[in-house]
């Protein structure tokens, strides 16, 4: 068989310019939307005719801000202590730098060439990332009732978070949500965590300050980058 090189046929514009504060996995944030940007070539209606007639979307994207890979990875979940196959996990550090993803989609736009473009929530995904692939998510063939999650049953315990109502308030409004949940996700890399260490970073245009103590998160800072 002859090997294929494959391209970007969208881009997904985000609010995270870094990785750090990105979900760890799609959907667990619904407040968070991005916009899916098709590349020259791609951008023609026809290729997304009747994709409105499905809720949700598998985006199969590249991990860009990562190179090379481990047959072993350390998971966030198991404390950055233990050690499992990089096929067992959802490592960014693969062979081939692939993600997969589901989103909701919310609706269709026009760009201002007059392009179509895709407003989902749910994306765990860094600004630009490239996406090489878009199919419908099929609720019957796609969920599986009797799956096992292995070592990640579930989301994880959530934090309580204490934001200033100053600081909530240098925010979007529409924004907001999406933020508190963030960090009631503990977004802190788990090998740093560390006693009362300040955290920060970018999310739609501002850098967020936070420490964490006795299962509290508090936001320190904010200011608009």
């Amino acid at each position: 068989m002859s090997e294929k090189t494959i391209e970007p046929i969208a881009r997904i514009r985000t609010d995270f310019p870094g990785k750090f504060g990105v979900p760890r996995q799609a959907g667990i944030v619904e407040e968070l939307e991005g916009t899916i940007e098709f590349e020259k070539g791609y951008a023609d209606r026809e290729a997304i005719r009747g994709i409105e007639e499905f809720s949700h979307l598998w985006l199969i994207w590249g991990f860009s801000e990562n190179e090379g890979w481990s047959p072993t990875v350390r998971p966030p979940r198991l404390g950055g202590n233990v050690r499992k196959g990089v096929f067992a996990t959802r490592s960014p550090f693969r062979p081939n730098g692939l993600g997969l993803s589901c989103v909701r989609l919310l609706r269709i736009e026009d760009s201002g060439s007059g392009m179509p473009k895709l407003i989902v929530a749910g994306a765990d995904m860094v600004d630009g990332t490239p996406i090489y692939d878009i199919k419908p998510y099929i609720s019957y063939a796609d969920a599986k009732a009797d799956a096992c999650a292995g070592f990640a049953p579930d989301p994880g315990e959530r934090l309580e978070v204490d934001m200033p109502e100053g600081l909530e308030r240098m925010i979007p409004e529409e924004k907001r949500a999406a933020l508190r949940k963030l960090l009631s996700l503990d977004p802190r890399p788990r090998y740093l965590e560390q006693g009362d260490r300040e955290y920060g970073f970018v999310f739609a245009g501002f850098e967020i300050r936070f420490t964490v103590k006795d299962g509290k998160v508090r936001v320190s800072s904010v200011e608009k980058t």
